[in-house]
């Protein structure tokens, strides 16, 4: 336990540590310190050390231990709102409300992103088309509006304008993005509206899109999901003629889906599983059912992750397609929005066949270029936090198609940069 905390909780409690009996811990010997402080958190029935009598004051605490001492800091009146906001979810799991906390904030706060993005790519076909080289920037800019209904429900929206910053008619969209409200019936987790949903490890190596959903959340431990609604409209969607080449439009991705999630931890080591069946995908032009299953593995600042997708689809119009994939990564550390100097290294590796993939995540165009081909290449990328919530990134992929259609397979290399605002 830090010095600096256990001394902010002994004098949250605002009593002196004078008026209990001699401290118990052995290993917090008279003159230590942390005596005092802890003398009084002891009497106090906060911390209770372990079982050969020591307070382990060198030991990093989980944050499910760390949730239990504030629970039982808040039950004894102690002010320690900032720690009951960042442990949440750990006092929710042990069925200690925040009530108290919520009541003294705003019924409503609104918080904001602004993100500016430059990207540039080459495009190429085998056979008769030439490479060509484009480049889009946009500037977009999202408000968030979080209203707490009452203890348990809470209502989320988001509102996002996508500014055009290369074209000379300076297009400019403003959407309603996000509406959905979260809370709890029982034990079970619930969501329901409009949010962004992604599925498949990371990005969304399956899934990245919005969707009008219910989904249910079951377990602490070993944690059990369940969505079911519709793939939302999207910006563009793929269409295929008959000769294999693709086109966009606006228009949605798909029709209606379900998916059903798995995923715990056993120390360092992450497990997920899932199945998604989607109907009426455009891309493919029929349903597609996916499974899929992952691992991550955290050593030190490294974490490395590995996902197997298969596809029920082999054949798009009698043309055999591949029917399942991969994707593998490595990551070191990560910018984090509030600790400048922070930064992050990770690179992935994809081989994923036509119809693992409904409308993935990465920042590349590659569903639009590829379209049904399915696809393989890595992608390289690093980020920094230059100051207190401004994070840039930087990512290079170099992606090509699987299969080949009338004798033209499609690349796709990409430069992708960007700097985020929060606040």
């Amino acid at each position: 336990m830090k010095k600096s905390l256990v001394l902010a909780m002994a004098m949250a409690l605002g009593v002196t540590a004078s008026a209990y009996a001699a401290n118990p811990f052995s290993d917090v010997p008279a003159g230590h310190w942390a005596y005092d402080s802890v003398n009084k958190l002891a009497a106090a029935g906060i911390v209770d050390g372990y079982g050969n009598g020591t307070f382990g004051g060198d030991r990093l605490m989980t944050r499910y231990e760390m949730a239990q001492i504030v629970a039982k800091a808040m039950a004894k009146g102690a002010n320690v709102d900032r720690l009951a906001a960042e442990f949440a979810d750990e006092l929710d799991s042990l069925g200690v409300r925040v009530a108290a906390l919520e009541k003294k904030s705003d019924n409503v706060k609104i918080n904001a992103q602004i993100r500016a993005h430059y990207q540039s790519y080459d495009k190429g076909h085998s056979g008769e088309w030439n490479k060509k080289t484009n480049a889009t920037s946009k500037l977009r800019s999202r408000i968030w509006i979080n209203g707490q209904i009452n203890e348990d429900w809470k209502y989320v929206g988001m509102l996002q304008n996508e500014q055009d910053l290369i074209n000379d008619e300076g297009d400019e969209s403003t959407d309603f993005q996000r509406a959905f409200v979260t809370g709890r019936i029982g034990g079970v987790k619930v969501e329901a509206g409009r949010n962004n949903t992604a599925l498949g490890l990371g990005v969304g190596n399956i899934l990245s899109n919005r969707t009008d959903a219910v989904k249910l959340g079951f377990g602490k431990d070993l944690k059990l999901g369940f969505q079911y609604g519709k793939i939302s409209s999207g910006h563009e969607t793929v269409v295929i003629d008959e000769n294999g080449l693709s086109s966009t439009k606006s228009g949605k991705k798909a029709d209606k889906y379900m998916a059903v999630t798995a995923g715990g931890e056993i120390g360092k080591l992450g497990l997920n599983a899932g199945y998604v069946k989607a109907d009426d995908v455009v891309k493919l032009a029929q349903d597609d059912k996916i499974w899929y299953v992952g691992a991550d593995y955290k050593f030190g600042d490294f974490t490395v992750d590995a996902t197997y997708l298969s596809s029920d689809v082999d054949k798009i119009k009698n043309v055999k397609v591949d029917d399942d994939g991969y994707v593998i990564g490595l990551t070191y550390k990560g910018a984090k929005a509030a600790k400048v100097g922070s930064y992050g290294v990770y690179a992935k590796y994809y081989d994923q066949g036509a119809g693992t993939y409904i409308h993935h995540g990465m920042n590349t165009d590659l569903a639009n270029d590829f379209g049904k081909y399915g696809f393989k290449g890595y992608m390289l990328g690093v980020n920094y936090t230059f100051a207190k919530n401004i994070v840039a990134a930087v990512e290079y992929s170099d992606f090509d198609a699987k299969d080949n259609y009338s004798g033209s397979k499609p690349s796709d290399k990409t430069i992708w940069s960007e700097v985020v605002f929060t606040f």
